[in-house]
């Protein structure tokens, strides 16, 4: 196994969240404000290094019937440009309302609205990496499953 890296792309900040080695939970990591494309991309990149991650998630944000709007084109423009500065495989993940989960959240803590901004980015990028760990996981207890019953049907 190996830690997994989570990334809430927008045109302000990114939030960037990390498995534990197990890959079971997801933390946030940090928000850091964007700057230009090669300081960006250099930030994850030394991220990603210094925490030998193995596999990048990008939150994508289709539009609600599930295309691709000017907003879901930036972060595969940007991720594009990520993907040959860096040896590890980057993988989309469907992101559809995860800021209004995430607002909805902070509101529901009570958290002022200048502090949800330091930690919506982060929060989102928790989320949309907890959501691929819980799907990988739930795949993989499916095939062990299926492999123990064929297992056993001999």
């Amino acid at each position: 196994m190996g830690r997994i890296l989570g990334l809430d792309i927008g045109d302000v900040r990114i939030g960037i969240a990390i498995s534990d080695e197990l890959e079971i939970t997801a933390q946030g990591l940090q928000t850091f404000k964007r700057k230009y494309l090669e300081k960006d991309i250099e930030g994850i990149k030394d991220i990603i290094e210094s925490n030998e991650i193995k596999t990048v998630i990008v939150g994508l944000p289709k539009m609600l019937d599930g295309t691709i709007g000017v907003q879901a084109q930036k972060v595969i423009d940007f991720t594009n440009i990520l993907k040959t500065k860096i040896n590890v495989p980057v993988i989309f993940w469907d992101e559809r309302l995860t800021t209004s989960e995430v607002n909805k959240m902070l509101i529901d803590a009570d958290v002022r609205r200048s502090k949800r901004r330091e930690v919506a980015d982060k929060l989102a990028a928790q989320l949309i990496l907890q959501g691929y760990l819980d799907r990988k996981r739930t795949e993989q207890k499916s095939n062990e499953t299926t492999d123990s019953t064929d297992f056993h049907r001999f």
